[in-house]
């Protein structure tokens, strides 16, 4: 490997009712492989019979595990239920919360890309070391918040706080409205984007049931959904950012200046492409992002 899309977080397993290898960093590292970029995952993995799935999963997939830890503790049982789907968490001492150092001297000299979010961005004690490598990455870093208000409970301070730290030093960033609203209840979306901008995030994506839009410096520009019958929504928004990420390493943006320098009409290709991606997501059970020649890539 000489760059990678490093992707930092938590491997878990949904329950759709039957177990699948999910987590939002883990889904994005998944759909980046499929799409052909080298990809490789942070995060520590149970030992146990779900962990092993998860590890099959990735090896699979194509996704690098020099980065992946292994651990007694147990996998991370997500029970989801409803579509939108609603997601009920059995994480007390689980392998993916308990990583607090890693090896990063396996993965060549980049820049690499660095995406997180997720579980991962606020479980402790796995947050701590995530947004330290946040702080000391000197590649691009994406963060994809994708809120888990029922997770957070009453510790959204908490969690505002982990946010934060990863804001300072995030040059893509990628939510839902829903998210927008739940990080700044009340408040303007158009005003919040900006203010992100103004804080030093380069590029601003809200996504929406009708299309995804981006805001940089340059301006904005934005694509519609894809219309397809709809299986779950399970790991949509994960494949979306899978399908940017996948696009900007081919692109070689791979730094800061690189995605300062990525032209309106450049996003609104991307932003198409990854509705594809998500379209697909969705149209089947679980999150299973597609390969590149189910695009025909």
């Amino acid at each position: 490997m000489v760059s990678v899309i490093i992707c930092a977080g938590e491997a878990l397993v949904d329950l759709v009712p039957h177990p699948v290898p999910g987590g939002g960093p883990m889904n994005a590292a998944i759909a980046c492989a499929r799409l052909g970029s080298p990809t490789a995952f942070l995060g520590r993995v149970s030992t146990d019979e779900f962990g092993q799935q998860i590890i099959e999963h990735l090896t699979a997939s194509g996704v690098d595990l020099s980065l992946v830890q292994r651990g007694p503790e147990p996998t991370c049982r997500a029970e989801v239920v409803g579509d939108p789907p609603v997601f009920r968490f059995h994480g007390a001492g689980t392998a993916d919360a308990a990583i607090t150092d890693a090896d990063l001297s396996v993965v060549p000299p980049g820049p690499h890309i660095l995406h997180g979010g997720t579980l991962g961005m606020f479980r402790e004690p796995g947050a701590e070391f995530f947004a330290r490598i946040a702080a000391e990455h000197d590649g691009l870093v994406s963060l994809d918040p994708n809120a888990r208000p029922q997770v957070v409970g009453d510790g959204k301070a908490a969690w505002d706080g982990w946010f934060e730290r990863w804001l300072s030093h995030t040059d893509l960033l990628r939510c839902s409205d829903a998210d927008l609203e739940w990080i700044r209840p009340g408040e303007a979306a158009d005003d919040v984007v900006a203010e992100w901008l103004a804080g030093g995030v380069t590029a601003v994506i809200v996504t929406t049931a009708d299309g995804a839009s981006v805001t940089t410096a340059a301006g904005a520009a934005s694509a519609p959904s894809q219309r397809v019958e709809v299986a779950d929504t399970v790991g949509a928004g994960d494949s979306f950012v899978g399908s940017l990420l996948s696009d900007l390493h081919e692109r070689d943006v791979r730094d800061t200046a690189a995605l300062a320098a990525v032209a309106l009409d450049t996003w609104a290709e991307l932003l198409d492409r990854a509705g594809r991606v998500a379209a697909i997501t969705v149209s089947r059970v679980g999150a299973n992002p597609p390969w590149a020649h189910e695009l025909g890539r």
